[in-house]
């Protein structure tokens, strides 16, 4: 794709706290409708750059570049504060792995997702509430469960909620921070289906942050593997996966052949 075709345009990418690099140098494109996956095992970095991608923490160094509903290519640490709220209540998702870092456990299910709504602008409430209900379906939640608080669900079933929350205001870029991690391997294979049906149907740009192969592989068409806060691969999934060519990530394919 050419370069006017870039949602995402990430350079240098640089995060420390302190004496010690957490990622180091990241480069990629990510083009729309492109899911992305990032994997590497505890330590690599993984989550520190998906953070600083949606503005969770300023970066040491580089620059990531997001083009805007208006066309244009723009810095995003170089918007205001209020700027890079507004993006992430509006053209971004962040979902994260633990959902109740992404509700607000004393307001309802349809509450959490109509808050956003809220938030791109829509104030009547019978409108509020049916597209509530219809996110919600959409996740597999009944109506019955709109006036239910979070605290009531599941893990499995908390998740879906912030799904929903997400995806009410159509985002064009949706960041997940290990979406099924700390889930029963049922649950995580149904959830999967779920997220993969979503982005497709709804033509969603998407990073994925995970440990799991299986995740980036049902999710992802294209693969960054980190290492030590580095990309020491990154390619086609399924090219990386059945051919990889890093002996790190020949190991963690070979460590998951043996489970």
């Amino acid at each position: 794709m050419s370069d006017d075709e870039v949602l995402l345009r990430v350079r240098g990418l640089t995060h420390r706290y302190g004496a010690r690099t957490a990622c180091a140098q990241v480069d990629f494109d990510l083009h729309p409708g492109e899911v992305l996956g990032i994997v590497g095992e505890s330590g690599a970095g993984k989550s520190t750059l998906l953070h600083c991608l949606a503005t969770r923490l300023q970066p040491s160094a580089g620059t990531v570049e997001y083009r805007c509903a208006d066309g244009r290519l723009r810095e995003v640490f170089a918007l205001s504060e209020a700027e890079r709220r507004l993006l992430l209540r509006t053209e971004w998702g962040l979902v994260h792995q633990n959902p109740r870092d992404g509700l607000r456990m004393e307001v309802s299910a349809g509450g959490n997702v109509g808050e956003r709504l809220m938030a791109v602008g829509e104030r009547h409430y019978g409108r509020i509430r049916t597209q509530a209900a219809h996110w919600l379906a959409q996740v597999e939640i009944g109506a019955e469960r709109l006036d239910h608080l979070p605290a009531t669900f599941s893990g499995g079933m908390q998740q879906r909620v912030q799904i929903a929350r997400n995806l009410v205001s159509r985002p064009r870029l949706l960041f997940m921070d290990e979406p099924t991690g700390g889930l029963d391997v049922s649950v995580q294979a149904r959830l999967l289906d779920l997220l993969r049906g979503l982005v497709a149907q709804l033509g969603l740009s998407a990073i994925v942050v995970t440990h799991d192969l299986g995740v980036v592989r049902l999710l992802a068409q294209r693969l960054l593997v980190m290492r030590g806060g580095r990309v020491v691969e990154q390619g086609l999934t399924d090219q990386v996966l059945d051919d990889p060519q890093h002996p790190y990530t020949q190991l963690l394919v070979s460590s998951i052949l043996r489970v």
